[in-house]
């Protein structure tokens, strides 16, 4: 009789103890689990672990570059300028005057070429484009250069269908 009592009272203390790992005082359910649901418990736990953490992708870098993002494309609500801008550059800024010094008419003579002062910020491509809009000529090839005071002189050779000197006497300088 006295084991008997000495075993329910161990079973008692088993619970009891059981009750205070778990964390809940009233009667747990997980104590009173049937063998074969604990059993599966274990083997679960076994083979994923008890802390099982998700495993992190290895690192092949030492930089870390953040990943690229959605840029969507701006939609304003008003326009940033009340009106868009003119062209700075018309053939009339683009060319300021024609150079009538001795060596420019030494080239409209020999080399069917005419001589400008133009604007520095004017490629030869817009040189070319305004010399045709306002004298009605087709250039062959444009050549240009600084001069050391920072004025740029615009070479314009014309093709063999226009004549240097007529077009010089046309605009007025011979």
């Amino acid at each position: 009789m006295r084991l008997l009592v000495a075993k329910q009272r161990q079973r008692v203390d088993y619970q009891e103890r059981d009750r205070v790992l778990c964390g809940c005082q009233s009667d747990c359910a997980a104590v009173e689990q049937a063998p074969a649901a604990q059993a599966g418990k274990a083997a679960k736990a076994v083979t994923a672990g008890i802390r099982s953490k998700k495993s992190t992708k290895a690192r092949k870098s030492a930089t870390f570059h953040r990943p690229k993002t959605l840029k969507k494309e701006r939609q304003p609500r008003y326009p940033r300028l009340s009106a868009p801008k003119g062209k700075k550059m018309d053939q009339f800024q683009i060319i300021k005057y024609p150079l009538t010094t001795e060596s420019a008419m030494k080239k409209i003579e020999d080399n069917n070429t005419l001589v400008f002062i133009t604007d520095v910020r004017a490629n030869k491509q817009q040189i070319s484009q305004a010399v045709k809009k306002m004298y009605d000529i087709a250039c062959q090839k444009v050549n240009t250069l600084v001069r050391p005071d920072g004025v740029k002189k615009a070479y314009v050779r014309l093709t063999q269908d226009f004549d240097a000197l007529d077009v010089a006497n046309k605009i007025g300088i011979i």
